[in-house]
């Protein structure tokens, strides 16, 4: 007999929550591991530009983090190849020199002390729509983790290389996970690397339906309570290990040898 059929949507979403929490195992896979698992997945998803783009994630020694090192394309990034530098972009493990627009990330690393993964890309749908200069617009269930949580620079500040570029994009970020930068691409932050990922794919998914949207008619938007409960019920970090482990799960079908 049903016992769950005169409760409310709220005690519903408790139980859902606690079984989550309680009986559900994220696979054990280390913090590099994750990062390489993570570009492999963003490059099947269209986040491949060339050499554009960086991920960092932080060290466990202060003012560091890990990153690839420059000369390398997503596909090709492993576990193995990763870098770690200084916040002056110096190498202090592995070889090879890191892309010199990681400068950026250690002012959003020092703007908040809680996020411990970054990453910028220039995937297509995201860059067709940085050059509109209109902010991300997030009308859809399935990119609610983006409802309110989605900054916008409407002026490109040129190549982000300076530390005037890192204060800019920084602030224009602000307390939000996610940023869109005019004429350029995407930056989101995530309190683990699978939050980041997950977020950095979902950029890119709600980007792509704008356009698809925009050129149809007019966006309508979402009711404000309703996309807040959605982003509030998505975004949890058991719920992110979940769906990170099966993009993983997948992307390791393709690039087995990111994990060598």
């Amino acid at each position: 007999m049903a016992e769950t059929l005169a409760l409310s949507k709220a005690e519903l979403v408790s139980i859902a929550q606690t079984r989550l929490e309680q009986e559900v195992r994220g696979s054990a896979w280390t913090k590099l591991e994750k990062l390489a698992l993570t570009c492999r997945i963003l490059f099947d998803a269209g986040h491949d530009s060339g050499l554009a783009g960086q991920i960092t994630c932080r060290a466990d020694s202060n003012d560091t983090f890990h990153t690839q090192q420059l000369g390398q394309g997503f596909d090709e990034i492993r576990a193995s190849s990763l870098i770690t530098v200084n916040e002056d972009l110096e190498v202090v493990s592995g070889k090879g020199v890191p892309n010199p627009a990681n400068r950026f990330h250690t002012w959003i690393y020092r703007a908040r002390p809680e996020i411990n993964c970054i990453i910028h890309t220039h995937p297509t749908h995201i860059a067709a729509l940085s050059m509109l200069e209109v902010p991300l617009i997030v009308s859809h269930m399935d990119t609610s983790p983006l409802f309110n949580d989605c900054g916008f620079l409407e002026k490109w500040p040129g190549i982000p290389v300076g530390n005037e570029e890192g204060e800019i994009i920084a602030g224009a970020l602000g307390q939000k996970r996610a940023v869109l930068l005019a004429h350029h691409g995407q930056l989101v932050v995530g309190k683990t690397v699978e939050e980041a990922c997950l977020l950095a794919g979902l950029m890119e998914r709600a980007a792509k339906l704008q356009l698809l949207a925009m050129a149809a008619g007019t966006i309508k938007p979402l009711p404000e309570m309703l996309a807040t409960e959605a982003h509030d019920w998505v975004s949890t970090a058991k719920r992110d290990a979940v769906t990170f482990d099966y993009f993983a799960r997948r992307a390791l079908r393709n690039h087995a040898d990111c994990l060598n």
